[in-house]
């Protein structure tokens, strides 16, 4: 008995302005999300990232004082090729992420300053889908990242953010989670994914010390796009889980 066929993808909503990029690490967005990045700027939209961490403790042969400070330098000039021109890293320490009301709060102020109709996260589900394990700073950031949406909007949680000038935003419409195992919708990305496979090879340093199949940033996301891209009807496409908040 053959296998049944996955249901086909949705396309996501595109009919926004702005959109809020939430992740853990320098590199998460760029593995799979950023040609999606590309097609939104190419519209005119405009994107912002956040990067929770510095990944510090990504690259085994460098010590985090050395590697932070160079990651962040990458993940900058990744995002410059895909059009995006504000990237903000808001210190907390890689690898050992926690859920709580600290990341929660810093999460909720970016939401607020950045005032954005789309929220984007990573796959914050326990695995990428069969037995392939989460990382344990995606699966905080994510959680955190859907919770903090609505506290953005509640002037009474996190009362100190009023105090320094953050408004509450309840413009929020939806938010993504990028590669998740429980996507139903994506965007075509045959368009723009040489400019993705361009903003990956941006982290040169930590594809240097990573090796494996996902240091080849072509077949990487060759293989990840099209899989996502046969259930849209297209070449390439990035999965999103969509939550709605409207």
């Amino acid at each position: 008995m053959s296998e049944q066929a996955p249901e086909p993808f949705e396309s996501v909503d595109e009919d926004w302005g702005t959109a809020l990029a939430v992740v853990a690490h320098p590199d998460d967005m760029e593995y799979g999300g950023a040609a999606a990045v590309a097609r939104w700027t190419g519209q005119g939209k405009k994107v912002v990232y956040v990067m929770v961490t510095s990944g510090e403790a990504g690259i085994d042969s460098m010590a985090p004082e050395e590697c932070g400070p160079l990651r962040e330098a990458e993940q900058i000039a990744s995002a410059a090729v895909v059009g995006v021109d504000t990237v903000e890293f808001l210190g907390h320490p890689d690898g050992v992420l926690e859920y709580g009301l600290p990341l929660r709060r810093d999460i909720a102020r970016a939401v607020r300053r950045h005032r954005p109709d789309i929220v984007i996260t990573s796959n914050f589900r326990e695995t990428y889908g069969g037995t392939m394990l989460n990382q344990a700073d995606h699966v905080a950031v994510g959680r955190a990242t859907l919770d903090a949406v609505r506290d953005a909007g509640n002037r009474w949680v996190f009362r100190e953010l009023v105090e320094e000038g953050y408004e509450p935003w309840n413009g929020v419409r939806q938010v993504w989670a990028a590669g998740s195992p429980q996507a139903g919708h994506a965007v075509d990305t045959t368009d723009t994914f040489d400019l993705g496979v361009a903003s990956l090879q941006e982290h040169k340093a930590y594809l240097a010390g990573l090796g494996g199949p996902m240091a080849d940033p072509r077949e990487f996301l060759e293989g990840f796009g099209r899989g996502a891209g046969s259930r849209l009807g297209v070449r390439f496409a990035v999965p999103f889980e969509v939550f709605p908040l409207r």
